[in-house]
């Protein structure tokens, strides 16, 4: 009985396990980037990512497709107007243990001991959406600014 339910969680942990993110279109999944035109040249591009990237990550992720929009427009840089970050960082199985004690009438009483799995399949699932505007000429001083060969350059490899 024992090994049959250490095998039956072992087979769910597996089940719960998902692919790593990869840097990509979204394609109907929900790992990847997409992107929208607002107007001719103001896009929101949005990356979506599992629990094996941290936020910074997915962040770098999403500027990295805004920077490769960028070039595909014929622009130098991109300005942010607004930025959004949604998930979390859970682990998405949690463990729990709880030990009871009870005594009854007549001198009868009993001890257990209980272990149980939680299985959180959004736990960790994180995006960040970043509306931008595509620019090309004298960049201004602004932190919302972003050159988009030097995103391109630090971004490789990831």
């Amino acid at each position: 009985m024992k090994r049959t339910l250490v095998t039956l969680a072992m087979l769910s942990l597996a089940a719960c396990a998902s692919a790593p993110t990869t840097y990509g279109p979204a394609n109907g999944s929900d790992r990847g980037w997409s992107q929208t035109r607002i107007e001719q040249d103001r896009f929101r591009i949005r990356f979506e990512a599992g629990s094996d990237m941290a936020f910074d990550e997915v962040e770098l992720m999403a500027l990295r497709r805004a920077a490769e929009v960028t070039l595909e427009q014929g622009g130098e840089w991109f300005l942010v107007t607004s930025r959004n970050a949604e998930g979390n960082d859970r682990n998405p199985v949690g463990v729990s243990t709880g030990i009871g004690i009870s005594t009854g009438s007549r001198g009868y009483s009993s001890r257990g001991v209980g272990i149980g799995l939680n299985f959180d399949a959004s736990a960790g699932e994180k995006s960040v959406s970043l509306e931008v505007l595509v620019r090309s000429g004298p960049r201004p001083q602004d932190v919302r600014v972003y050159d988009a060969r030097e995103i391109l350059a630090n971004a490789a490899g990831r």
